[in-house]
């Protein structure tokens, strides 16, 4: 339904759904931080060159900043809130933790997002791997060591999905 240029845009986030009344030209990530109020999803650069806003759609990582809201209609969006399960952290999450894996921690979100979507494609096999598939999510603060070293064990794991 159009009013007033809105589409109304339909998406299941983090388990729930929802109708959105959204002007053409919103992004996904305005969407979930101003419609929603998921503000757990980051704006970095607004440009799609630090992965701040990564959330994964339909299971794979997005930037999405750089994603309309009206594109992704009907589909099944998570962000950094809905990772855990029951109040228990995801294993990647624990992982950050154990390895010290953010310092300011405004890049998490998005690197835990685009780890775990990294993780479920199943390219990555070596720390190399690991750096380079990941290289789209800027961590300025140097946590990068820790991020990897996190992303490692749980791959090598194999709880991440």
């Amino acid at each position: 339904m159009e009013t007033n240029n809105t589409h109304t845009t339909s998406l299941r986030v983090n388990g729930t759904d929802y109708r959105l009344d959204v002007l053409p030209w919103v992004s996904l990530l305005d969407a979930l931080r101003e419609k929603l109020d998921l503000t757990g999803t980051k704006k970095g650069c607004d440009h799609g060159q630090c992965g701040a806003c990564t959330v994964l759609v339909d299971g794979k990582r997005v930037l999405s900043c750089l994603t309309l809201a009206v594109m992704k209609d009907g589909s099944d969006v998570t962000t950094i809130e809905g990772i855990a399960k029951n109040q228990e952290l995801h294993p990647l999450q624990k992982a950050f933790i154990e390895h010290d894996a953010f310092q300011c921690g405004y890049c998490t979100p998005g690197q835990i997002c685009s780890g775990i979507g990294m993780l479920k494609e199943g390219k990555a096999h070596t720390r190399e791997e690991v750096a380079e598939l990941m290289s789209g999510n800027l961590c300025r603060c140097g946590a990068s060591k820790g991020i990897i070293d996190a992303l490692m064990e749980v791959k090598e794991g194999g709880g991440y999905e």
